[in-house]
């Protein structure tokens, strides 16, 4: 059970921080490279809308799982 928690507490971590690096910051970021600024014709901000939700999703999911792997342990 331990090992099944930390396996998934370690790809949820790497999984938040590639979305984080995904965020347009003050520039265009990562996101725009991958397709997300393509401006009138793509709609970014949908993008960065569903970017936001999964983000968010991600860290509360990493949050639980890394509060039963401290209860585990």
């Amino acid at each position: 059970m331990v090992y099944v928690l930390a396996v998934i507490d370690t790809v949820l971590g790497v999984g938040l921080m590639v979305l984080i690096f995904l965020h347009s910051g003050k520039d265009a970021g990562l996101s725009s490279s991958l397709g997300g600024g393509m401006g009138a014709i793509g709609g970014s901000s949908v993008v960065q809308k569903n970017l936001d939700r999964i983000t968010v999703a991600a860290a509360l999911l990493f949050s639980v799982v890394t509060v039963a792997l401290g209860f585990v342990l």
